[in-house]
């Protein structure tokens, strides 16, 4: 159901408000000319090389990190200043391109910063970037805080109302001047005051948060033997004995704490009491009433982001962040969450009762389903009724074979085509990073680099997303995309193939869906690259339809050993097996979206969060058998920065929007390849990127506005009837 992640470090998100990401050649000060001129830091330093330059990870040294992050802002901050303070009348040219044109130091700084947050962590880097968040706080505030600054987007803002500008040149102010005002910009001084202490404090929560979950992932791992590999499958066991012999326990197995790694332990396993305590170390993180335990950060983050919106005038948390996105208000956002989750829970418990009956038939001794026995025992029902079992489709899902598969996507719908670049050729972070360059099929023209890190390592947060190094502009001169996908499958043994569950290829396309959004761009002002949360997924969920097309299971959905394709009964069983599960994928994610909602819309002052959880989801009729798909303690997307807080239910409004759309594939007569629908979707759902309101833009590829209808019928669930007029 969902999917993980999509971006760099959440701290890069602070910086769209000034549009200081931009990676076009400032106009600087005399000073700070001659400041840069001196400067010898790599990590500030333009990108050279190929492909319109590309970031020197080779160079990456954490001692520079500091220094450069601290003189990249000392920079844009000159540019800001600069910009505030021009004699001249605010316009569109000398106040908002301006502000289009700073930050391009510290957007080259922030991509090195994120590749260290997210990809190679270390104990001295966190150290770092505890000491950097409140900087970076305190650096954010001066930009929303500049008086003169507002004045002048305001004015710009006001005169285009009056006399409008270019569409796109109206929608980049529109975003500037609302990423102002939801930042207080119109507060009084003592207000302005208050509501940057509140972003310093909640700056260094946010990383403490973070590096509590990636303390707790790191430093529990479950060991096992020989006689405890029963049911696992023959890739992870070898899988597992590399991962203990990389610890210094030859001879034995391991399960790391990540995703991809208990996902497989818990689905295969027979051995139940080593299946609770994987279970248990997972869903447990930073919530061991230890040096790493999260509550009570959670406490002071809800307090102070309660405290922030209220200096503005809002009733909760919900109602600030909800006003610029596609649900607008929380009310909206929870009653689609609300008119899923009875058909979730009700279609849950019809699967714990089938597991339930598989469980007394089959187990040695009685037992009650337990979480810890929810994916064993799917699988055992999956088997039984849909006779499909999981490890038989991963011998047709390896990775190199599921790499050309999405090229090939890529290239139908949006005529691209990835090459591997020259060994060598392009700096990479780690060795088993990989580098493609992306051209038009048809006139060979240069789009971009993507870049693929597919193992889980130490360091290395969980989960799988995307981001970009360099965005899509022609502002100032064309600037090409370098985009990024990262991804947790466990590392095989030397010379074995990388075996993924259906699960984890739909999430490989679906984070592909996010590379192909940066590299369908044709925005001309970097303002124009950033996103609107409860849509964003959607183009990357669309994407994930392409694996069960018939195009790429025969091409590429091939049996490791033999090279076969996947068998069409095969094929069938997967089909029919489709809506299967859909009670527990549903229900542990809206119980993480709907906590989400609550924690924000509840009055903070004396809220025990793990008693809230506990209490709320009782409330809400959750099934004992089932856990919040990220509890609260390690729920990164909304308490290790602000990206999705209230926005988690996004992937949910998406998905809305993929079924639908999804349908119109269906419909046309070259169905998931039809030329014509797939050229209204890059023309209004990726290349526009947020050139335009993204319900505008459904409206435009649809010809109306997206039904919930589709999405009922996709997960199996019953439609909702029309409400009768009174």
């Amino acid at each position: 159901m969902q999917k993980k992640i999509i971006t760099a470090s959440s701290l890069v998100a602070i910086l769209a408000l000034g549009s200081c990401t931009s990676t076009q050649p400032p106009q600087q000060t005399q000073a700070a000319t001659e400041q840069k001129q001196e400067e010898t830091n790599p990590l500030l330093k333009e990108w050279t090389g190929p492909y319109g330059g590309v970031p020197a990870f080779d160079k990456m040294n954490l001692a520079e990190l500091k220094p450069a992050m601290e003189k990249a802002m000392a920079l844009n901050l000159t540019e800001i200043d600069a910009i505030a303070n021009n004699p001249q009348p605010a316009t569109f040219e000398n106040t908002i391109e301006e502000m289009e044109r700073a930050g391009d130091e510290l957007g080259r700084v922030f991509t090195y910063y994120g590749i260290w947050s997210s990809n190679v962590s270390t104990p001295e880097f966190r150290k770092v970037q505890a000491e950097l968040a409140p900087k970076i706080s305190e650096f954010n505030s001066k930009i929303s805080q500049n008086e003169k600054l507002f004045q002048r987007v305001k004015t710009v803002y006001e005169n285009s109302k009056k006399n409008p500008l270019p569409e796109d040149q109206q929608r980049v102010v529109q975003l500037v001047y609302e990423g102002f005002a939801m930042e207080g910009a119109d507060l009084s001084p003592e207000k302005k005051q208050r509501y940057a202490e509140i972003n310093k404090e909640l700056s260094s929560l946010y990383t403490d948060f973070s590096n509590n979950i990636l303390a707790d992932e790191e430093g529990y791992v479950v060991y096992f033997t020989k006689d405890q590999l029963g049911g696992l499958p023959e890739s992870f066991v070898k899988a597992a004995a590399k991962a203990a012999a990389d610890r210094g326990k030859e001879g034995q197995y391991a399960v790391t704490n990540t995703r991809s790694s208990i996902d497989q332990f818990l689905t295969y396993s027979d051995e139940r009491a080593l299946r609770e305590k994987v279970w248990k170390n997972y869903y447990s993180r930073a919530d061991n009433a230890d040096e790493n335990d999260n509550n009570e950060n959670i406490k002071k983050i809800l307090k102070l982001r309660n405290e922030r919106v209220k200096l503005m005038g809002y009733d909760n948390y919900a109602q600030w962040r909800l006003q610029n996105r596609m649900a607008k208000t929380p009310e909206a956002a929870m009653d689609l969450m609300q008119a899923v989750w009875p058909a979730a829970v009700a279609r849950a418990k019809e699967e714990i009762a089938d597991m339930q009956q598989i469980a007394n038939k089959t187990s040695k001794t009685k037992i009650t389903i337990e979480p810890w026995d929810y994916r064993y025992y799917a699988e055992k029902v999956r088997q039984e009724k849909y006779d499909l079992n999981s490890d038989e489709v991963k011998q047709y899902l390896e990775l190199g074979n599921l790499t050309d598969a999405i090229f090939f996507t890529a290239g139908e719908l949006f005529n691209f085509k990835f090459t591997p670049v020259p060994e060598g050729s392009v700096p990479v972070f780690h060795e088993d990073v990989k580098v493609w360059e992306v051209t038009d099929k048809t006139t060979g023209q240069h789009i971009g680099l993507w870049y693929l890190d597919p193992f889980a390592r130490q360091g290395k947060r969980s989960g799988a997303w995307a981001t970009t190094y360099r965005a899509h502009t022609t502002f100032d001169g064309k600037k090409t995309v370098l985009s990024s996908n990262n991804s947790n499958f466990v590392k095989p043994a030397p010379g074995e193939p990388v075996l993924v569950s259906w699960d984890d290829a739909e999430t490989f396309f679906h984070e592909f869906g996010h590379a192909l959004h940066f590299l369908a761009s044709n925005v001309k002002y970097p303002t124009l690259n950033s996103g609107v949360r409860d849509y964003t997924e959607f183009q990357s969920q669309l994407l994930e339809r392409w694996l069960s097309t018939d195009k790429v299971i025969n091409q590429f959905l091939k049996h490791y050993k033999t090279g076969e394709p996947m068998p069409k009964e095969l094929v069938a069983k997967i089909e029919k097996a489709s809506t299967f599960n859909q009670g527990f994928a549903t229900t542990e994610f809206l119980a993480s979206a709907l906590m989400d909602m609550y924690f924000h819309m509840a009055d903070p002052e004396n809220l025990d969060p793990d008693k809230f959880e506990r209490e709320t989801l009782n409330k809400l009729g959750m099934p004992k058998e089932i856990v919040m798909r990220h509890r609260s303690p390690h729920f990164g997307h909304v308490f290790s920065g602000e990206g999705y807080a209230t926005g988690y239910y996004g992937y949910l409004w998406a998905d809305v929007l993929t079924s639908d759309a999804a349908e119109a594939f269906a419909e046309a007569p070259g169905e998931f390849y039809d030329a014509e629908v797939a050229a209204r979707l890059v023309k209004y759902l990726f290349a526009p990127r947020n050139s335009m309101d993204p319900a505008d833009a459904y409206r435009k590829f649809r010809g109306r506005d997206a039904k919930i209808d589709a999405l009922m019928r996709d997960r199996g669930f019953p439609v909702p009837k029309p409400q009768s007029k009174k």
